[in-house]
């Protein structure tokens, strides 16, 4: 297939480009690198350098390569930053999306895999968290996930166009390569900062929160492999081009880590002892989020290959030391 891959230079849309051109797939990828690096892009892949909210970029792209289908991860993602700015997320994540998802209406691309989030459930009541969950976001970042969401719904109701929406847990770890993994220097990811603070990049590893209602007091988190994650978006355009419903999937792993358990963990795999200091909550973060991923292991046959806190961090570290500081 002629796959469409947007945000392809970032983090977890470089591994999707690994994982496509590994199974011999042509595809293209659409990134402005704002945040992503050309450098991260396979070179077996077509880069094309552009916005993809601009309708003119995305009519060339379609009317120049012969697309099948396309994987959707271009969009902000950092929550504490759409609370302070939330029309930067409505505009990068939603208004984008609409565009996107219209240019491939207009150009019958029928197949859409969606780079949703399970910050679409809020604080759930229930964990570990089903699909069938309430949707109640916290955040703007999360509301403007579930804002795309909705539009797919609707445009697969009146289209022949499926998708799959599939709702990611914490993405940690590198390609086991080391081919690519998490360079954006300003990153909020839990584990690449742990990582930064190892290496003495960062003065202190700061906590957001220690009075949630979890055993130690820190948000609990499900953190998964992006190599696993990246299998499940294959595993789910493959599910769709055999006539598979449309509709969300959990990716995670169905068992948490608080946030002082990766830092020990960190320390433990980097044999580095950093500062750690408590900081007050932040803004739109949930206490306890662990995924139900049930359908996605029955309806794609998508299996974990990482499913270790120990090495998830080993590949990130790895990656991290090979970076400038």
């Amino acid at each position: 297939m002629a796959i469409l891959v947007t945000g392809g230079a970032g983090y977890i849309g470089s591994h999707m480009v690994l994982e496509l051109v590994d199974k011999g797939h042509e595809v293209v990828v659409l990134d402005n690198l704002v945040t992503g690096f050309r450098s991260a892009v396979a070179p077996e892949a077509t880069f094309i350098e552009g916005d993809v909210g601009d309708a003119a970029t995305l009519d060339a792209v379609f009317t120049g390569h012969a697309i099948d289908a396309v994987i959707h991860f271009a969009g902000s993602i950092v929550v504490p930053e759409s609370v302070e700015n939330p029309l930067k997320y409505y505009g990068n994540n939603t208004a984008v999306s609409r565009t996107l998802i219209e240019a491939c209406v207009r150009h019958g691309v029928k197949k859409f895999i969606f780079s949703s989030t399970a910050a679409v459930y809020g604080d759930p009541e229930v964990v570990p968290i089903g699909e069938d969950a309430h949707l109640e976001p916290l955040s703007p970042y999360g509301t403007s996930k579930l804002m795309t969401e909705l539009m797919l719904r609707d445009v697969a109701a009146a289209h022949d166009f499926s998708y799959v929406a599939l709702r990611y847990f914490n993405v940690a770890g590198a390609d086991p390569k080391g081919r690519t993994g998490q360079s954006t220097a300003n990153a909020t990811h839990l584990i690449k900062v742990a990582c930064q603070a190892a290496l003495g990049r960062r003065p202190h590893l700061s906590v957001f929160g220690d009075d949630y209602e979890t055993p130690d007091g820190t948000c609990l988190r499900d953190y998964i492999h992006v190599s696993d994650l990246a299998v499940a978006h294959r595993l789910a355009l493959d599910w769709l081009n055999k006539g598979g419903e449309s509709g969300p999937m959990n990716c995670g792993y169905g068992h948490g880590f608080s946030v002082l358990e990766v830092i020990e963990t960190v320390k433990k795999v980097t044999g580095v002892d950093f500062d750690v200091r408590m900081e007050p909550r932040r803004a739109g973060d949930s206490s306890k989020v662990v995924a139900k991923a049930d359908k996605a292991r029955t309806s794609l046959g998508w299996q974990a290959a990482y499913d270790d806190l120990d090495t998830i961090v080993k590949h990130a570290y790895e990656w991290e030391k090979g970076l400038k500081a």
